[in-house]
């Protein structure tokens, strides 16, 4: 006879029937807020501005099923077999290929084939951080970062960013000021290109300087280069590791950003002594990344369709960029600011102070749009009026039709705050006038066409993350 099923239990029991099994890290432990939003964005009523995720139907369905083919014919057992745990020979060389494309030359003896970036940040917290270690990262930071911290018990300190990134002095400032503490960092964290979710680069004088804080006091840093090769403007930067020479540089690449994220693979390159304990980690994890897929890449990257492919990418999310730009201008109101990324997968928007963007997203829901709100890239509870939105993931219609509900939503609530407290809510973006012209020198200016015909113009200072 089949088994019947045991009835529901309410959530509250169930956890109070388990509670004392668990864990003392699981008390720590936090949910990543672009994973909880994963079940409600895949419904298809649902404009999704929330996730990182590339437009992987832009890859061709005959070049993937005639790659998979060519592996099934010359190397099915092998594929279908168990791998060394640092990775496939003949995915290392596709590694190098990407690195080589960054402007880093790399020993195959001094990579660790991961399942996806995710396990390196994963692995580089296994491997160095005890409860109350202290991790510096820059704010706002990576939301899918912070469940792995938090994991691991760190104390994670974060530093402001500016237009320019994490500011070096500041840097220096809060490990002088550790150090008096008696407390000495065991990595500092940053995404230097495209700042996921800040949008914006670290300068060349700040990453020089970064690699010589980290040479001086001996600390580790794990650079985060998942979105260095979707560069849409400006001139390419050199990575922390080539500046470096590898002294104290974990380096984290992946291919789910410029090939599919749905391989998960990743990588990291490290000192030998930290890629050795790593690789110990990763043993007790999953054994090895998945054979099939490293076969995948190393037959896709040896028939020479990556760069053609990661070029055609870049067009495609540039002209997105630019259309979630534009919507922004038109649909937010007058208060608000965003940063221009040069390149990347990501806006960050700062909303006047009055809106909590959590108890937006709420509303926003209801509308059939979603974004990634901004407290999930903080520790400490700040980012509340902030958000992130993706421009990759969907086409420029749903970018345009998403802003402007959610910019509907917000002047709901900017009434509402009127309405309450008496203040006058400010103007629509488009109603707004023009600003003075910026000062020449400035990087990165934004001229955004008005409705009207004229020209809203606002600096990428006046856009950075706060």
């Amino acid at each position: 006879m089949p088994r019947s099923r045991r009835p529901q239990r309410a959530a509250a029991h169930e956890l109070e029937r388990y509670a004392g099994l668990f864990a003392a890290r699981t008390r720590a432990m936090k949910s990543s807020a672009m994973r909880d939003l994963m079940a409600v964005t895949e419904r298809p009523e649902v404009i999704s501005l929330a996730g990182g995720l590339p437009d992987t139907s832009t890859f061709p369905a005959e070049s993937f099923a005639a790659i998979m083919s060519r592996v099934a014919a010359a190397n099915t057992a092998a594929a279908l077999q168990y791998g060394p745990t640092e990775g496939l020979g003949i995915t290392k060389e596709a590694i190098q290929h990407v690195m080589r494309a960054e402007g880093a030359e790399v020993d195959p003896e001094d990579i660790l084939v991961t399942t996806g970036g995710q396990q390196v940040i994963d692995l580089v917290c296994k491997t160095l951080i005890d409860p109350g270690d202290v991790i510096v990262a820059e704010a706002p930071t990576y939301p899918g970062a912070i469940p792995s911290f938090c994991s691991y018990q760190a104390d994670v300190v974060q530093i402001e960013m500016d237009r320019d990134g994490m500011p070096i002095d500041v840097l220096e400032e809060t490990l002088d000021r550790l150090e008096r503490e008696g407390r000495r960092p065991k990595f500092i964290y940053t995404i230097p290109n495209f700042q996921n979710p800040g949008g914006v680069t670290m300068s060349l004088p700040r990453r020089r300087r970064l690699v010589e804080v980290a040479a001086e006091r001996e600390l580790l840093v794990l650079e985060d280069n998942p979105y260095g090769l979707l560069r849409y403007e400006g001139d390419p930067l050199p990575t922390l590791l080539q500046l470096s020479g590898g002294d104290f540089i974990i380096y984290l690449g992946t291919f789910s950003k410029i090939l599919s994220a749905g391989l998960r693979l990743g990588w990291a390159v490290a000192p030998a002594p930290v890629l050795q304990k790593m690789n110990m980690g990763k043993q007790g994890a999953d054994l090895c990344s998945s054979s099939l897929t490293q076969h995948f890449v190393s037959q896709y990257f040896h028939e020479g369709h990556w760069e053609p492919y990661l070029q055609s990418l870049r067009g495609l999310y540039e002209g997105r960029r630019d259309t979630l730009l534009g919507a922004l201008a038109e649909h937010f109101p007058a208060e608000a600011t965003w940063t221009q990324p040069e390149g990347g997968l990501f806006v960050w928007a700062t909303l006047p102070a009055e809106i909590d963007t959590t108890d937006l997203l709420a509303r926003a829901l209801q509308r059939n749009v979603a974004f990634v709100p901004g407290r999930g890239a903080y520790l400490d509870g700040r980012g509340g009026s902030s958000m992130r939105l993706n421009f990759s993931g969907v086409g420029d219609a749903d970018i345009r039709e998403g802003v402007r509900r959610i910019g509907e939503v917000i002047g709901e609530q900017l009434e509402l705050f009127g309405a309450l407290t008496g203040a006058r809510p400010a103007p629509a973006a488009p109603e707004r006038e023009a600003a003075a012209a910026p000062d020449a020198d400035l990087a990165d200016v934004l001229h955004l066409p008005r409705k009207d015909g004229g020209e809203a113009r606002r600096s990428s200072s006046d856009r950075r993350p706060r």
